[in-house]
Order: structure tokens, then C-alpha cells, then sequence
């Protein structure tokens, strides 16, 4: 099982990871286009990323919209996905 605190760290990078991109990603799960079972999917996913420090600098040096996430993002597929239904709905 994981440490709770590991989630919570994760999460956070997750949901900030999301409005880099643009994404408001409580929105998109009042929306329904976000399952909780994915957003849970996304944070185990994260927790096994072998940089959260980088994201962590990376994410508070940002200024600005990111168009995608870096290389190392687990959760690049399900971010660039949820961005690209975004500008449809636009």
C-alpha cells in the first residue's frame, strides 16, 4: 500500500501537472470527462515516476500554459488526450 503522504504529494502533482496544461481537472470530473477511477490511475501512475522533485521545479519555474508535458510525465498520454477534447469542446 501506498503512504498516504506519497499520495497526497502526487496528486498535488497531478492537478498542477493538469493546469500547466490548461486543464482544470475537478472540472473535468464534475464534466464527466474524467473518471475518479482514472484520476486515481493517474496519481498510482505518478507515484511511480522516478522524478517528482524535477516536476516539483519544473511545475513552480513554469509562467504560463504548457502545450504538453515533459517527457518524463506517466500521465502525458491521459493529459494531451483530456487537452485536446478541451479546444473540441471550444
Amino acid at each position: 500500500m501506498t503512504d498516504p503522504e506519497v499520495l497526497k504529494t502526487h496528486a498535488n502533482l497531478f492537478d498542477r501537472m493538469g493546469k500547466a496544461m490548461g486543464l482544470d481537472l475537478e472540472q473535468e470530473a464534475i464534466d464527466g470527462t474524467l473518471r475518479f477511477e482514472e484520476i486515481a490511475e493517474a496519481v498510482l501512475r505518478c507515484t511511480r515516476c522516478a522524478c517528482p522533485k524535477v516536476c516539483d521545479r519544473t511545475l513552480a519555474s513554469l509562467e504560463g500554459e504548457i502545450d504538453r508535458t515533459p517527457d518524463y510525465c506517466r500521465n502525458a498520454d491521459l493529459l494531451a488526450y483530456l487537452k485536446e477534447e478541451r479546444i473540441a469542446a471550444e
